[in-house]
C-alpha cells in the first residue's frame, strides 16, 4: 500500500499501479496536518495486518545503505580527485549516507545540498534556521523539516535552484546528451554546474 499526495504526476501513480501497488492518492497537505500522506501511510500500516511501515524519512536504514554502497561506489570511481558532491534531498537518505561515506575518506571533499524553491534545506545549511521562500513543481525532493536520515550530516554548502532553471536543464539534457531525466535529476545538474563555477579549474563535481 502506498499513500501518495495528489500533486505527484499521474505517470508516477500509474507506474506504481502497473507494478501492483495499492496506491492511495490523498489530498496534498502540510506535514503539520494529520491528513498529510506521511501520517496517512503510518495509519494504513498500523491498520493493515502484517504490514511494515518503511518510514523512509526517519528509518536510518535508508541513510546506512547509501553510506555502505552509493558513497563507496562514488569514492571508488573518483577517490581524492573528487572536489565536491552535490545532491538534492527529500528523505535525506542519499545525501546523509553519501556525505558520511565521503567525509570518512576525505574531509576535503565538499558536500553540497541542492534545493528547490519552497524547501527549507538551503536556509538550514546557510543559517541554521528552517525557512523557505517561493514554491516549486519538482517532485520527490525538498523538505521543510530535518529528518533522522539528514540530521547531523556533514553538509558544507547549499545551492538553491528555481523551477525555470531545472526545466530548461531537463530539455537541454534530452536534446544534447540524449538523457531523458526527471526534474530532480535536472535540478541536481543545475546545482552541480553552478557550484562548479565557484571552484578552481580542474575541479571534479
Amino acid at each position: 500500500i502506498i499513500a501518495i499526495p495528489d500533486d505527484q504526476s499521474a505517470e508516477k501513480i500509474a507506474l506504481l499501479r502497473v507494478f501492483g501497488a495499492d496506491v492511495r492518492v490523498v489530498k496534498s497537505a502540510p506535514f503539520t496536518n494529520d491528513q498529510n500522506y506521511y501520517h496517512v501511510a503510518r495509519r494504513l500500516a498500523e491498520q493493515t495486518p502484517n504490514a511494515v511501515w518503511a518510514d523512509q524519512f526517519n528509518n536510518v536504514a535508508n541513510r546506512t545503505i547509501h553510506e555502505a554502497t552509493t558513497g563507496v561506489e562514488i569514492w571508488e570511481a573518483f577517490g581524492s580527485s573528487l572536489t565536491a558532491f552535490v545532491a538534492a534531498t527529500g528523505t535525506g537518505g542519499t545525501l546523509g549516507g553519501v556525505s558520511r561515506a565521503l567525509k570518512a575518506r576525505d574531509q576535503a571533499i565538499k558536500i553540497v545540498a541542492a534545493d528547490p524553491m519552497g524547501s527549507a534545506i538551503f536556509s538550514f545549511v546557510k543559517t541554521g534556521e528552517l525557512a523557505s521562500e517561493g514554491d516549486s513543481e519538482v517532485e520527490g525532493i525538498g523538505i521543510k523539516r530535518i529528518t533522522d536520515n539528514f540530521k547531523d550530516s556533514p553538509i558544507d554548502d547549499a545551492v538553491r535552484v528555481e523551477d525555470r532553471a531545472w526545466i530548461a536543464m531537463a530539455h537541454w539534457l534530452l536534446e544534447n546528451e540524449g538523457l531523458y531525466l526527471g526534474g530532480s535529476a535536472a535540478l541536481n545538474v543545475v546545482a552541480a554546474s553552478r557550484y562548479a563555477r565557484t571552484l578552481p579549474a580542474g575541479s571534479v563535481v
